[in-house]
């Protein structure tokens, strides 16, 4: 796909201005600009689904479906969590079959979150506190173990929001109301992790 046919699904608002210093950082650290693009929309249009604002949501949500069936690969779980968020959309639109096809393959491809949370590599956090950071530089391993098991967590938490949304019920939690605080300041897979088990519209 061209610089202009993506740019359909990404307007300059999400990074392709010269100006966007989280877009270089992100490069930088090898992301694609498909990937913060991805984060971006979604995060917005989880935001207005949040407000209210179910045309803004759409409209973000949508274009982010089609960075991730574009983009990404067929196992990434970000191609899950769009799918999720698009089976949101229809469940709103009325459309309770095509909203319970979309689940079921947002479910499916989600089935793998705790083995990709298990292969997890964490990029050092440099807004830790200094015990964190002294803990990470003499125990890395046991550093990132710890952080794996917290993520293969967050992805259970996931797995039951996107069951009780199969079933046409609200989450017991909040759930991308949590990316807010759990967001990391690095550009790493456990940031594009996160991404796909926090930014899903309820609300």
């Amino acid at each position: 796909m061209s610089f202009v046919e993506m740019n359909m699904f990404a307007p300059r608002t999400w990074g392709f201005e010269r100006g966007d210093a989280e877009m270089q950082v992100a490069r930088a650290a090898g992301w694609s600009r498909a990937d913060l693009v991805w984060e971006r929309l979604t995060e917005a249009g989880c935001a207005s689904y949040q407000a209210g604002d179910r045309l803004g949501a759409d409209r973000m949500l949508r274009r982010a479906g089609w960075v991730a069936r574009l983009f990404f690969s067929a196992r990434d779980l970000r191609r899950a969590t769009s799918l999720a968020n698009l089976a949101v959309l229809a469940r709103d639109a009325g459309q309770g079959a095509r909203a319970e096809q979309l689940q079921k393959r947002a479910l499916t491809l989600w089935r793998t979150a705790p083995e990709v949370a298990g292969g997890l590599v964490f990029k050092p956090r440099s807004r830790s506190s200094l015990f964190h950071l002294r803990m990470e530089a003499l125990h890395r391993e046991t550093f990132h173990d710890n952080m794996r098991k917290r993520y293969r967590a967050i992805a259970a938490d996931s797995d039951q929001a996107l069951r009780q949304l199969l079933a046409g019920a609200r989450p017991e939690r909040p759930i991308s109301a949590r990316w807010r605080g759990e967001k990391p300041p690095v550009f790493d897979d456990g940031r594009k992790f996160l991404a796909a088990a926090l930014l899903i519209a309820e609300g």
